[in-house]
């Protein structure tokens, strides 16, 4: 790793300023522009690139493609630092942030660079891989199945369940639907969709990818639309299932291939009919005033198992919002700050914190409601969703 130190260090070197002005420009594919303000050197730059985890001792396609564009002579240097990696000449990694302290002294005065002192420290040596166990692995293509539950028709549940004779049917599901299909395509997922599901469809499905081999899959995605309350959502025929036996279902131990991979549920149903104050659009949830909750229902959303992400629509006990014309704030929120601001490397918890940032800011004039998601992890790691 400080061969690497000392290539990025002559690349900085050799890079004008005018060409650092177009490093940025071509790097801004992955990183916000708002990142790479003026007064950023080229070595910050690469600094952060390691963070967003686009740089590395065997990650070096986006310096190779910014270099071949912008000057070619740079890809001789990052030339022979891999053919000198292949050969195994390897001298222990000091940090960016610790080398960045002191660069003056490696630069001033000459064109060749000091090697900072060696050390035998295994934290040092080991800091690439301790960098790899902090992200999830996100290699496979496909990542893994995303599953699509779509209920639009409650015809069912108003013939069958008397509490539920007012329910509606879900106008403009089919937008969000379409949207999460287009967005996890483009992300590199296999995409499977089920309309007007069952209480019971829903869980023997989910059964049935429990006891899949995703062992040469990277990851899991389970998304519903449909109605809800405290705690469950509703099959199409107005049967509950609560949330946490959603998850349950892909623990470590029921569900081993995805040991130690992310599970991610996206959730978009009310969860009660409280308006949280703050067009005239529908609302995920039956309209009776009555307020009909299990104890089960009480339970923890995600089981105690790691690494599980769940994206709710909505705070428990509040309504969530859909406009049949445009679909759902959330789920269109989502599927928006995903597209944008996967390529640029950020990771889910912050784009989600990004959507409950725009879905608070959007209001029903007409109960002076408001809505605000929460998402709800073990995650151990990031969790980044490459677009290549």
């Amino acid at each position: 790793m400080c061969c690497q130190r000392v290539m990025l260090f002559q690349i900085s070197e050799d890079v004008s300023k005018l060409e650092l002005k177009s490093f940025k420009f071509l790097l801004s594919q992955e990183i916000s522009r708002c990142k790479l303000h003026d007064d950023l050197n080229l070595f910050d730059i690469f600094i952060e690139m390691e963070k967003r985890v686009i740089l590395g001792e065997r990650n070096l396609d986006t310096l190779k493609r910014i270099c071949d564009q912008i000057n070619r002579s740079l890809l001789k240097k990052i030339t022979d630092y891999e053919e000198l990696s292949q050969e195994q000449t390897m001298i222990p990694q000091r940090s960016l942030d610790e080398i960045s302290n002191d660069m003056s002294q490696l630069l001033v005065g000459e064109k060749s660079l000091r090697v900072p002192p060696m050390s035998d420290s295994p934290r040092e040596q080991n800091c690439e891989s301790e960098t790899s166990e902090k992200v999830y692995q996100m290699e496979s293509k496909p990542r893994g199945y995303c599953l699509i539950f779509n209920n639009y028709d409650f015809s069912i549940a108003r013939k069958e369940v008397p509490r539920l004779h007012s329910i509606k049917d879900r106008n403009g599901t089919d937008l969000d639907a379409d949207a999460l299909c287009q967005t996890f395509s483009e992300l590199h997922f296999e995409i499977v969709p089920f309309r007007d599901s069952t209480a019971k469809k829903i869980c023997d499905v989910l059964k049935s990818y429990q006891s899949m081999d995703h062992t040469t899959r990277d990851c899991f995605i389970c998304c519903i639309l449909s109605h809800g309350d405290k705690g469950i959502i509703y099959g199409c025929d107005g049967q509950e299932v609560p949330i946490y036996e959603l998850t349950s279902y892909f623990t470590g131990s029921k569900c081993p291939s995805l040991a130690g991979k992310p599970k991610v549920f996206f959730i978009q149903a009310c969860q009660g009919d409280n308006y949280q104050k703050g067009i005239a659009v529908e609302t995920d949830s039956e309209q009776n005033e009555a307020c009909y909750e299990l104890d089960s229902c009480q339970k923890r959303y995600i089981p105690d198992d790691a690494d599980f992400l769940l994206g709710m629509a909505t705070v428990n006990n509040c309504v969530s919002y859909r406009n049949p014309m445009e679909g759902t704030w959330y789920i269109q929120t989502l599927c928006q700050s995903l597209r944008e601001r996967c390529p640029r490397g950020e990771d889910i918890l912050t784009i989600l914190t990004e959507v409950n940032f725009e879905v608070s800011n959007k209001d029903d004039r007409r109960n002076m409601g408001k809505q605000m998601p929460q998402p709800t992890f073990t995650l151990r790691k990031k969790l980044i969703f490459p677009c290549d």
